[in-house]
């Protein structure tokens, strides 16, 4: 039977003994599969916590084919803190056989791509836009820290066989649209929750006008769907690509069977797609631009791993050469990579970018995180970042909009939002066929010679050290770095308060905020559990400590925990006592984090019941052990009425439950 290409990749690393299957042969949705993770990333937000965990496993060195450790989120060193993460980060990575990626090197999922991503492999990473690593033909997961800590320790990776959704696109993006328009218009039709327990595969004629650049901006934002990832075919485009970097050695082709059958088909003509935008709060609220056209825009950003890649830069540059942003507008662009920001410095582009008036900001996740850049009070800020949550950039009453390069760097010099099909400027790198990757080495401001010599600048990524010298080195620990908290033991019953009851769509920055007020206590669960849920109640700290954090319940509506992979929004509320959380439905990674940390996971069968459930109520869940081990469904007593929740876990997932979170169950031999 013909296969689509996620499916024969997954089959290609299902760990042997695991799964009964006939190679060739679709494998079940949902059932649970193993699979072996190739090369695994984290980030200096997750990876403190992550290498903690890695800690505790005991393994002397990775066991992964790669590995590595980047410093891109925590990058504002306002004191001790971040700058001890980093030291601590590369110690480990110096100790364990892990290549370390320094601050200043750029976001992981640009550079990963650019340096270190295999088609047809897999990646684990422990941030949810790793599926960026799908624009080369990659499975590349988001996951929480404790999962690619067992994978690193050489454990496999546990997930419900994914629907394939496939997306065939035809026809060539026009002048002005880019590809961050593709993405929000599979947002605009499909909805932040629409892909939960589904990958989306690209493919058709229209894949091949399209960079590795754009293909990663589609994959990423994948994430805002709810993925498991999405994936690109790897062609004779990935391979220009990665011998602009020097490493066309790692290519391969990768494409589906001829005939694979998709669990659902989405179809987008590139030619008829108009620019679009994500208006607030939300990354599937989307617009054609032109309804915005003409609204005041206060501020401008480009960059994120979404689009900071110099085919972004390069169409900014593109429009705005020879203007100036307007005088109401502060603008400031982020380069993906210190790469990219050396090719853009040799081709031009940058002189151009700064001679238009944009603050040339660090390689680093920065504003799309809430670390510097926030925008003025009220303000509309058109960003070119992947997420757009209330609160997120730093200012809370401010209107932020998700854009395409293009429309923000139209918007920039008119100041206000401007649709970039109606400008007239001239593109160098466009062609009649479509846009023309500087990569491709064809434009004459930037030879191939020049990019391989920017992408080979090994000084801002360590490689790991031989297993000698690993064991000479000392790990550097800080006074913020404090040891992951146990989980507490699975009990048969509860009977606690419901502490509080959030809406639809809260997300993890909702449950656990970043920015630069938060995001320093990463690596000490004790301080940083005191923002817990603080989007929402403000007092939820206050409440649990007066309960002495001796234990409760937390209800939400449907597509709780969307957005970051980030396990502190189960980690600080398993910390504060959190022991069930119950809602009309679960974003995947979230789920998964609230069972590695022991917090029952339950979806009301029946999501009318959410409605008579109160904050303040006080829930009983019984025969706990009966239902884990059975996989009955769970139930729930309030006010004397009886509800039923769903148990819709594997076994091996009900196992951790039952052992306490995934730690006690790696070391008590579970796989």
């Amino acid at each position: 039977m013909a296969l689509t290409l996620a499916e024969k990749i997954i089959q290609a690393h299902i760990i042997p003994g695991s799964l009964s299957f006939t190679k060739g042969v679709p494998i079940e949705r949902g059932i649970d599969i193993a699979i072996k993770i190739d090369q695994t990333l984290t980030q200096d937000a997750t990876g403190t916590m992550t290498y903690l965990q890695f800690e505790t496993i005991g393994v002397p060195r990775v066991k992964t084919e790669l590995s590595v450790s980047y410093v891109d989120h925590n990058t504002l060193q306002t004191d001790f803190k971040n700058h001890d993460d980093h030291r601590y980060l590369q110690s480990v990575a110096a100790k364990y056989g892990l290549y370390f990626s320094r601050a200043g090197n750029g976001v992981c999922h640009q550079v990963h791509i650019e340096h270190f991503g295999k088609p047809g492999k897999t990646l684990l990473g422990s941030d949810s836009h790793t599926p960026t690593g799908g624009g080369i033909g990659m499975i590349s997961i988001g996951a929480g820290g404790i999962d690619v800590a067992v994978a690193m320790g050489g454990g496999a990776f546990h997930l419900a066989m994914p629907k394939i959704f496939g997306v065939k696109l035809t026809g060539t993006l026009q002048k002005g649209v880019g590809a961050k328009d593709i993405i929000l218009e599979v947002l605009r039709r499909e909805s932040v929750k629409g892909g939960v327990g589904a990958i989306y595969e690209y493919f058709g004629e229209g894949v091949s006008s399209l960079t590795v650049p754009q293909r990663a901006t589609v994959t990423n934002m994948g994430a805002e769907l709810g993925a498991t990832c999405s994936i690109f075919p790897s062609d004779a485009t990935t391979q220009k690509f990665l011998a602009s970097m020097g490493r066309e050695a790692d290519w391969t082709e990768q494409k589906a069977d001829e005939g694979a059958a998709y669990d659902k088909l989405i179809e987008i003509n590139l030619s008829e797609l108009k620019p679009l935008a994500a208006c607030p709060h939300s990354p599937d609220a989307v617009k054609p631009v032109s309804e915005l056209a003409g609204t005041a825009v206060t501020q401008v950003a480009i960059g994120s791993c979404t689009n900071s890649s110099l085919d972004d830069l390069a169409a900014v540059a593109a429009i705005v050469k020879g203007k100036h942003i307007a005088p109401g507008v502060e603008a400031g662009i982020a380069p993906g990579s210190r790469t990219t920001l050396m090719m853009a410095d040799k081709a031009g582009i940058l002189g151009d970018l700064i001679k238009a008036g944009f603050r040339i900001l660090e390689s680093a996740c920065g504003p799309c995180i809430g670390m510097g850049f926030a925008p003025n009070s009220q303000g509309v800020s058109l960003r070119t970042f992947n997420r757009n949550f209330k609160g997120r950039s730093g200012t809370a009453d401010a209107g932020i909009y998700l854009v395409s390069p293009e429309t923000a760097a139209a918007s920039a010099i008119t100041g206000t939002i401007t649709d970039a099909t109606t400008l007239s400027y001239e593109d160098a790198t466009y062609t009649p066929q479509g846009r023309r990757s500087l990569l491709d080495g064809k434009d004459s401001r930037l030879a191939i010679g020049d990019v391989i010599e920017a992408a080979t600048d090994e000084g801002m990524l360590i490689a790991p050290l031989d297993a000698e010298k690993a064991s000479q080195v000392e790990i550097v620990r800080g006074p913020n770095i404090k040891p992951c908290p146990p989980c507490k033991p699975c009990a048969d019953s509860l009977t606690l308060p419901i502490l509080l009851k959030a809406g639809n769509n809260v997300s993890t920055d909702d449950i656990m905020p970043a920015g630069t007020k938060v995001l320093p206590f990463r690596s000490n669960i004790p301080e940083i559990s005191k923002f817990a849920y603080e989007r929402i109640d403000p007092d939820f700290y206050k409440k649990a400590e007066e309960i002495k954090f001796s234990g409760c319940v937390v209800i939400g509506g449907e597509n709780f925990g969307q957005g970051s992979s980030r396990e502190h929004a189960a980690l600080g509320p398993m910390y504060l006592g959190v022991r069930a959380v119950i809602v009309k439905s679960f974003a995947r990674i979230h789920k998964a984090n609230l069972i590695n940390y022991g917090i029952l996971p339950i979806t009301f069968k029946n999501p009318a019941d959410y409605d008579q459930l109160n904050a303040g109520d006080t829930i009983s869940i019984t025969g706990i052990f009966e239902s884990l081990k059975r996989g009955t469904p769970f139930t729930l007593s309030v006010n004397g009425k009886t509800y039923e929740g769903i148990n819709d876990l594997s076994e091996r997932s009900r196992n951790i439950l039952l052992e306490g979170g995934l730690a006690s169950y790696t070391r008590n031999g579970g796989q």
